[in-house]
């Protein structure tokens, strides 16, 4: 067991070196730079840790398919997962899904209130369902919808208005119509009230 476990590390730190890795080792990049040691990311890189496995799968196929195009995943994750088989991509996604989550908390507490209200009720007056609806009463996600629980406050955000803007994350998802709906004081309320959801 301990040699599986340790075959899968191994995997997620080679699947994200990426090919153009120097030979001296200087420029040597890999997934532990941005999502961090134990897979509960840094602020602008998301945390994989507990994401449920089919949303990293789905996620990883959408780098390589390049159709998940917003400017951080062209620079870093295009390459990073050019060369990862769909097996090696099941091991990864079911590696970080084996890890328990930890919560952000770094959202501002005074919005909580606001951002579940949005979570759970959404928004009727603006034709917004809740949130719950797909990602689940706990944000935990369903299959290949992803795991908002936790998630760096900065990073919802982010992701929030990079759907605002016309980037994608793959096809037939509806959060670029969710983000254009949104504003600016209920992506802050939301993203706060996710970064401290267990």
């Amino acid at each position: 067991m301990r040699r599986i476990g340790a075959r899968i590390a191994l995997l997620a730190m080679m699947a994200c070196i990426g090919p153009a890795m120097a030979w001296d080792g200087s420029s040597v990049r890999n997934c532990t730079w941005c999502h961090g040691t134990s897979a509960q990311g840094y602020t602008v890189a998301p945390r994989l840790a507990g994401q449920r496995p089919a949303y990293i799968e789905s996620q990883i196929r959408s780098f390589r398919e390049h159709t998940r195009d917003n400017p951080f995943s062209k620079q870093y994750m295009w390459e990073a997962v050019a060369a990862l088989d769909p097996l090696a991509a099941r091991d990864l996604a079911a590696y970080f899904a084996s890890i328990p989550p930890k919560p952000a908390n770094d959202g501002d507490p005074t919005l909580m209130t606001k951002g579940e209200a949005i979570y759970m009720d959404g928004i009727p007056e603006a034709n917004i369902a809740s949130c719950y609806a797909c990602h689940g009463p706990n944000a935990e996600g369903v299959r290949e919808i992803p795991r908002l629980g936790g998630l760096a406050h900065f990073y919802i955000k982010a992701r929030l208005a990079q759907w605002g803007q016309g980037y994608h994350s793959g096809t037939g998802t509806p959060m670029p119509i969710v983000a254009r709906t949104l504003g600016p004081d209920e992506i802050e309320a939301l993203a706060s009230y996710l970064s401290f959801v267990r």
